[in-house]
Formats: structure tokens, C-alpha cells, sequence
């Protein structure tokens, strides 16, 4: 059975099981509209939408929160969230979603630190993990492409704050990943 809330760490970022505790910092995070241009949820920036993500999140019991290095006293600061999730997942499957990180890591390996630990974890108990992406996020889109996941031809319609929403699937099973862009930052983890 795979562990929805494990403690993953690398040199460049950790990962841990959210709280409620955590509600201030990740809003902070999250709290700027540019996160969410072009986003299906592009609206995630306003309080009670992010509320209601962050709420979803801790009730699905696979949310984690992510952190900078440690500083050595209370741990980094909270750059961001993902989860894994079963509910719409195929049997021998885990999806892997809901991720944002502030801007200030974009472009960095952050996104692909944070995939690799996720990936990886779920991979030594499921033989595939998948993304459900919103049709025309093409920044999440690209960057799924960019860690090795493959477009399959699976869709699911979703509904967000804003409305309905046609999501793709990716996918990336164990082969691909072994042989793809994540294999080394999973092999670089501190635990």
C-alpha cells in the first residue's frame, strides 16, 4: 500500500505532510494571482477558492507541503503543495496533482526535484502514476512532457470554482522513468 504522506527530502527541497497548521503559509504562498494565469483554476489566488483547494487537500489524506532547505532551526519556507490521490486513478495507478509552486522557483529544478520524490515514492508501489492536467494549461502541460510523462488518450471532465473543465492525462510508468529526466534527482533523495 502506497504512503499518501511520506517525509521525502533532496539537497534542494522537502517534502511533508501538510497540517492545518500550515493553512497562513501556503496561502501566503499561493496568494499570488500569477501563479494561477493560465490556469483552469485561475481564480485559486482569492481566499475562500484557495480555502476550499486547501481544505480538499488535507481531507484527501495525500497532501504534502513543500519546503526550501532547512535553515536549521524550524525547517524552510513553504514553497508550494501537491498530492497523491486514488479517486481517479486506474487500478495499479496513483494520481499526482494539484501542485503549485511559487513563482520565485520557477525555471528552477524545483518542479522536477518535487516530481522526482513524488514519482519515484509511488513508483516502488504502483506500476504507473498519472497527471490530469486542464486541456489549455499549457505551462503544466509542458512541464509534465519535460519529466518523461507521455500523453495518453485518456480525458475526464472536472469540475473547478469557475466551471466545468476538460482535463488530459499523462503518464509515466516505471521503465520511463528509470530512463528518463528524474531517475538521477530520485537517486540523489536524503531519504
Amino acid at each position: 500500500m502506497l504512503d499518501r504522506q511520506p517525509r521525502l527530502a533532496h539537497p534542494a527541497l522537502s517534502l511533508r505532510p501538510a497540517t492545518a497548521n500550515d493553512w497562513p503559509a501556503l496561502f501566503a504562498a499561493a496568494s499570488d494571482p500569477g501563479i494561477w494565469e493560465g490556469h483552469p483554476a485561475h481564480d485559486r489566488w482569492q481566499e475562500p477558492v484557495f480555502q476550499a483547494f486547501f481544505d480538499d487537500g488535507l481531507a484527501s489524506g495525500g497532501m504534502l507541503v513543500a519546503q526550501e532547505p532547512d535553515n536549521g532551526y524550524e525547517g524552510g519556507a513553504i514553497i508550494g503543495s501537491s498530492r497523491f490521490d486514488f479517486s481517479r486513478a486506474e487500478p495499479g495507478e496513483v494520481e499526482i496533482g494539484w501542485t503549485f509552486l511559487v513563482r520565485r522557483h520557477w525555471g528552477s529544478r524545483s518542479n522536477h526535484v518535487m516530481k522526482a520524490l513524488m514519482v519515484g515514492h509511488a513508483l516502488e508501489k504502483v506500476e504507473r502514476v498519472i497527471f490530469l492536467i486542464g486541456e489549455t494549461n499549457i505551462r503544466s502541460r509542458t512541464a509534465v512532457t519535460r519529466i518523461g510523462a507521455v500523453l495518453t488518450g485518456r480525458q475526464m471532465t472536472a469540475q473547478l470554482s469557475n466551471g466545468p473543465v476538460t482535463h488530459v492525462t499523462y503518464a509515466i510508468d516505471r521503465i520511463n522513468f528509470a530512463a528518463g529526466p528524474l531517475a538521477q534527482l530520485w537517486a540523489a533523495r536524503l531519504c
